[in-house]
């Protein structure tokens, strides 16, 4: 499919740092202050681009805009929202860099199609895009955390259904959903999700683990299911703390599909 005006891929390489500002231990971004994570997002950036000069690599901040909850929480949901103010933080942060936004959600026992409605907002925006995560999507009603959930292509369709919508209501260059994925079950029916012009699917490799493992799960599950475009995850602190350390941006070049979208948590 010929990508439309506007599209990010295949000519961009997207450098994401992942968090949530309530938190220090959901990921990079709320675990240092602004400043010193805007240092290393750069110097990620740099890195990158040196290891690929062939694209042009974009820096974003991947925000966790709803998060899964243990405790059924009002209306039964098992999910927060984040207050706008703090999605707005986020968006100011991202100005002051030239970055993008990636808004992301973890349903609970919500579905896609309601919490990516309520971002609305956001994703009318030329510069902000989404993540959704299967991982804390529990379709039989069991706690988020106690399981690892899944989404099916109908979900991961609903997603692809409403950004299509607003690109073409908004007159926007296309979006970019980013899909977290590290087990077979977490998406079911890979070949049934739509493509259309106006969003590019990543299907994101998650997890943690020794190089060899997560080489194995990138080839299991991404290389043989892939949707159209792929990602992959590296953890500072969990990947770090493994012998065999963190990939390096030469390493993971030499994956098949190359990566296009790399997310640092």
């Amino acid at each position: 499919m010929y990508p439309l005006p506007g599209a990010l891929f295949p000519d961009h390489r997207i450098i994401a740092f992942y968090g949530n500002l309530y938190s220090t231990r959901m990921g990079i971004l709320g675990e240092l202050p602004k400043d010193s994570m805007f240092k290393k997002l750069q110097e990620e950036v740099a890195a990158w681009q040196m290891a690929d000069p062939s694209v042009k690599t974009i820096p974003a901040l991947h925000y966790i805009a709803t998060t899964a909850q243990a405790a059924p929480g009002k209306g039964g949901k098992h999910r927060l929202r984040m207050p706008f103010h703090q999605i707005d933080t986020i968006m100011d942060w991202a100005g002051q860099i030239n970055a993008l936004v990636f808004v992301d959600i973890q349903v609970g026992h919500s579905t896609v199609k309601e919490e990516v409605a309520a971002l609305e907002k956001y994703l009318q925006l030329p510069n902000v895009h989404l993540g959704i995560d299967p991982e804390f999507s529990m379709k039989n009603g069991e706690r988020p955390g106690s399981k690892i959930g899944t989404f099916t292509s109908d979900d991961i369709n609903d997603a692809i259904d409403l950004l299509a919508a607003s690109v073409r209501k908004n007159n926007l260059p296309p979006k970019v959903l980013v899909v977290h994925r590290f087990t077979q079950g977490m998406v079911t029916g890979y070949d049934k999700i739509k493509m259309v012009p106006e969003v590019q699917v990543v299907m994101d490799m998650d997890g943690f683990g020794e190089k060899i493992l997560k080489t194995a799960t990138y080839q299991r599950y991404i290389y043989k299911e892939p949707v159209q475009f792929t990602g992959f995850k590296l953890f500072y602190k969990n990947d770090g703390k493994t012998a065999s350390g963190m990939f390096t941006p030469a390493e993971l070049l030499k994956l098949t599909p190359k990566p296009i979208y790399i997310q640092y948590q």
